[in-house]
């Protein structure tokens, strides 16, 4: 059986390779398109399973993309979820009237992507390209500062070797040196995505800690880590796990 196709569109090549690579680790067919028009008339040639469609766009605009194509009663069973820009009010409101199934905001959140892509198309991998490393890490814990080390990183999150009791999905503030050779100060919004506490240790490879999802990373942070974590599985000849 074919692989399933996922057509994205945007003017913005950044946005485009940003989420190509989020799913560089699935077994899909990644199609782009640079507005509207060019998109309808991917879609028109060879239908794909599901679309991402950025809202304001020049030549043609998503919602009138997303108006034509649902109106088509060929193609109006294709899932579209449209990009937004936060905070821009009406937006969703416009997009739902076009007859789009989803909603994503810009920046675009690595997790909520692939939790959109993994609803409409199973072949979608949410697991992430993780690198083993030890960098000292500072996170905030309330008011209080916190050392840790990350023992993996990826561009989704890191495992923090930690003996501090969280609870998941506690909002943290990180501050580490991405060990490049100009070392990069990083400081990052997170929250506990899972725990490895002693006594009930997921996973047994690592040491008891917690696993951390980076949350409304900026595109130049984004940028940053995947180009530090590519650089290291290729230095490890393609060999990291995926979690």
């Amino acid at each position: 059986m074919a692989n399933a196709k996922i057509l994205l569109v945007d003017d913005t090549k950044l946005v485009l390779e940003l989420e190509k690579s989020y799913l560089k680790l699935s077994h899909v067919e990644i199609l782009t398109a640079g507005n509207g028009a060019e998109a309808l008339e991917l879609i028109r040639k060879d239908p794909p399973d599901l679309v991402f469609l950025d809202m304001n766009m020049p030549v043609m605009d998503g919602i009138t993309c997303c108006t034509e194509l649902k109106a088509d009663p060929f193609l109006s069973g294709i899932p579209v979820v449209m990009v937004t820009t936060a905070g821009r009010d009406g937006d969703r409101e416009a997009a739902q009237r076009a007859g789009c199934d989803d909603f994503i905001t810009k920046p675009i959140d690595r997790r909520e992507f692939l939790e959109l892509a993994r609803k409409y198309t199973r072949e979608v991998d949410r697991r992430e390209l993780r690198v083993p490393c030890l960098i000292p890490v500072l996170f905030l814990l309330g008011q209080s500062p916190v050392a840790a080390h990350a023992m993996d990183i990826g561009d989704g999150g890191v495992f923090l070797a930690s003996l501090e009791q969280v609870e998941r999905d506690t909002a943290l503030r990180l501050a580490l040196y991405l060990p490049t050779a100009k070392p990069l100060l990083m400081e990052l919004d997170a929250r506990v995505a899972w725990l490895n506490q002693e006594g009930n240790r997921v996973n047994s490879k690592l040491p008891p800690g917690f696993g951390v999802e980076f949350t409304g990373l900026k595109e130049h942070e984004i940028e940053a880590l995947q180009a530090f974590v590519d650089a290291e599985s290729v230095s490890l000849g393609g060999q990291a796990p995926r979690y």
